[in-house]
């Protein structure tokens, strides 16, 4: 049904017999309710907001994106809705229609975090309407494209290691084999230097020493370029993460010794199985257990909290060392990112990786001359049977929750 026909219509009301009156205000009301099932079937969210910036109409997927109940919030201000984006007052209502500030916001994207974190698309536009409810209304459109930027951050983080790869690689072949020479005439030189006097040799060991401390930091930086260039899919096997923090724990207990670090490892005795690779799971805590070491160079604690929820396994690393800046506490995973004066800033590169290539999350929080918390969640091998609060008619309900 057009418009023209509602005004024709009602121009000749008074002239109209009921039965043909009840026979075409029956046909509007079935048009009107098939119009509101589209709109609320269709996923982008559709709102009304009037010349005063209130709500006259949202649909159920804009309640859904931006959490509210439209029936009790019709009426009242809808800015609330949109954070930072002051759209009401760039709209010029006098002619209908936007200006030039107003035509620039037309497409313009909006975060919200409430119940979750998502990008919106906003796009508003001027209704033309000349009279009745709507009259100098906006019609605002939303478009949940949280997905998309999600994939376009995941494709911008392949090209940064498509580039570790490329870097490490080049420096592989350019530097390692030389480095691999001086190590070997250092040792050599170690060895002449014996048959020397005792005042000759104490002074050159010394040099010795400070070169083939230098050499093996060279070595060690290859070595993470090598990881980050030859990262490879995991082996999932069901295995025990206590005996894998144990293993980690024990081959680092020298260096953990000597720094004055003491390590307490707590939670339950026992914990599920978990699906993971033990070699590159051991590299993980390996990496998360050193950099908890160099932020504490005066000692402190190192505490690891094991612990399970209904679908992941929950590894906490909590220091008391000098925390991460602010800043910085964002860029921590990217690739070349460190806050350490010899630092590399592919430690954690690489170890966001394993744990996401073990469908897995890593999070971290951290306060300067506090402590940081690395916090690891691997899935369980098995889920969990969560038991509810007993279901209407006195029967216990269950939920199963997936990994």
């Amino acid at each position: 049904m057009s418009s023209e026909f509602f005004e024709r219509v009602f121009s000749r009301i008074d002239k109209i017999d009921p039965s043909s009156l009840k026979r075409q205000m029956k046909r509007f009301s079935g048009q009107l309710a098939m119009m509101e099932t589209v709109f609320r079937s269709i996923q982008e969210g559709v709102m009304i907001v009037s010349q005063g910036g209130k709500l006259v109409y949202a649909n159920g997927a804009a309640e859904r994106l931006l959490s509210f109940d439209a029936s009790k919030l019709k009426g009242k201000a809808a800015e609330k809705f949109f954070g930072d984006v002051d759209w009401l007052e760039d709209v010029d209502w006098e002619s209908g229609g936007g200006n030039g500030e107003w035509s620039r916001m037309l497409t313009r994207e909006i975060e919200v975090t409430y119940p979750e974190r998502r990008i919106l698309s906003f796009y508003a536009v001027p209704i033309d309407a000349s009279e009745g409810e709507t009259a100098g209304s906006v019609l605002v459109i939303l478009r949940d494209v949280t997905g998309e930027r999600d994939r376009e951050a995941s494709a911008l983080e392949d090209e940064r290691l498509d580039a570790v790869r490329t870097l490490a690689a080049s420096v592989a072949h350019e530097i390692g084999n030389p480095l691999n020479a001086l190590g070997i005439h250092l040792q050599l030189m170690a060895r002449e230097i014996k048959s020397l006097p005792e005042e000759s040799r104490a002074s050159l060991g010394e040099l010795l020493g400070v070169a083939s401390s230098e050499v093996k930091r060279l070595d060690a930086i290859i070595t993470q370029f090598l990881q980050a260039l030859r990262h490879s899919k995991p082996t999932l096997e069901p295995g025990d993460v206590l005996a894998l923090i144990g293993e980690t724990l024990a081959a680092m207990r020298v260096e953990i010794e000597n720094r004055r670090i003491e390590v307490k490892v707590t939670g339950s005795a026992k914990v599920p199985a978990v699906l993971l690779d033990g070699g590159q799971i051991k590299q993980v805590f390996y990496n998360l257990v050193k950099n908890a070491m160099e932020a504490m160079p005066d000692g402190g604690t190192l505490e690891i909290a094991v612990s399970t929820g209904d679908a992941y396994l929950r590894v906490d690393f909590i220091d008391s060392g000098v925390g991460i800046p602010e800043e910085s506490l964002g860029r921590i995973f990217e690739a070349y990112h460190t806050t350490k004066a010899k630092g590399t800033g592919l430690g954690l590169m690489i170890v966001k990786r394993i744990v996401e290539s073990h469908g897995g999350q890593i999070e971290v929080a951290s306060k300067e001359g506090r402590g940081t918390r690395f916090r690891i969640l691997l899935p369980l091998a098995e889920r969990r049977i969560r038991k509810l609060a007993d279901a209407p008619g006195g029967h216990a309900a269950s939920s199963q929750v997936g990994v």
